[in-house]
């Protein structure tokens, strides 16, 4: 004998049903959101460069010769290679005082650009989600921790980037650290805010009377619904990282010469600026670029993912 079917809950299907509606219509807003598209598809293009850097630069970046130094674009003129041997080159972006490519200076620099924004953001973020969740769950906790956060939102980020930079010897982690460091009372103090609201959910307090633990209840019910506006604040956060970098290496108090960022591209060329401008112009269109790019990326993500923010898309 065939078992009765069991009754359906409609109420349970018809939460289901709202929420698979409510991801649809969020993909598809993200989906046809013109600057998301925008921002997806110029950082697809910036992440290739860097990827091919190496078949796309057409020499050594700390290549040089001195008889090539100051050429405008498109000039042709030698290079010496570390075995001593000088071949012609076109400068298709002139060259530095140094008798450097500029193009392929400026292709490798894309490289440390994005590494140091996206290892900025990624290490604010880890940081802001830890603090924000004591500081927001913890509630003896969350006055100690605050007023360390005013604290340092209090000193200027650059100010603190530089002390930090000036303290340890300048390489690559050193300044994703010394930009992070500033960026993480931010993420904790939106962390905070959202865990406030989050913890007073009739869900929230369900699971604290039936004894489940803290760290479960913070895994498992308050962090995921914090997804979204941390993807928005992540997207800042290395759009201004990449900006912060720039300015350290211009100020010549990031990254070593050596190594080729736009910043210090900029920096070497500052003082010929007025005969050729070139030195500045290329690296400078590219952070523009970089940034403006990652900006519109995350409005177009707020605008999308906010619910208040959503109704008007």
């Amino acid at each position: 004998m065939t078992p009765p079917p069991e009754p359906v809950n409609f109420e349970t299907l018809s939460v289901e049903a709202a929420s698979v509606v409510r991801q649809e219509s969020a993909w598809q807003r993200v989906r046809r959101n013109g600057a998301v598209r925008f921002g997806v598809v110029a950082l697809a293009l910036l992440v290739a460069i860097a990827i091919a850097a190496p078949w796309l630069g057409t020499v050594d970046p700390s290549l040089f010769d001195a008889g090539s130094r100051d050429l405008l674009p498109g000039k042709a003129g030698e290079i010496t290679t570390l075995e001593g041997e000088i071949i012609a080159h076109t400068f298709l972006m002139g060259s530095d005082s140094f008798g450097r490519d500029i193009y392929s200076r400026v292709i490798f620099g894309t490289r440390v650009s994005l590494a140091v924004g996206v290892c900025s953001a990624l290490l604010a973020l880890a940081f802001g989600v830890v603090l924000g969740l004591v500081a927001g769950y913890v509630r003896w906790l969350d006055g100690v921790l605050m007023r360390v956060m005013d604290g340092l939102m209090a000193i200027p980020a650059i100010l603190i980037a530089i002390a930090l930079v000036a303290a340890w010897r300048g390489s690559i982690v050193t300044v994703i650290i010394a930009i992070a460091v500033p960026e993480i009372p931010r993420v904790t103090r939106l962390v905070r805010s959202l865990v406030l609201t989050i913890r007073e959910e009739p869900y929230v307090e369900a699971a604290i009377a039936l004894g489940t633990p803290t760290w479960k209840i913070m895994l498992s019910h308050i962090l995921p619904n914090t997804g979204a506006p941390l993807i928005v604040q992540g997207t800042f956060i290395c759009a201004s990282a990449i900006l912060v970098e720039a300015i350290l290496s211009f100020l010549g108090v990031g990254l070593p010469p050596d190594i080729p960022t736009w910043g210090n591209i900029m920096a070497e060329g500052r003082v010929q600026f007025v005969e050729y401008p070139h030195n500045v112009f290329f690296p400078g269109i590219f952070l523009a670029v970089t940034v403006l790019a990652v900006n519109i990326l995350g409005d177009g993500l707020r605008d999308t993912l906010d619910p208040k923010m959503a109704k008007r898309v």
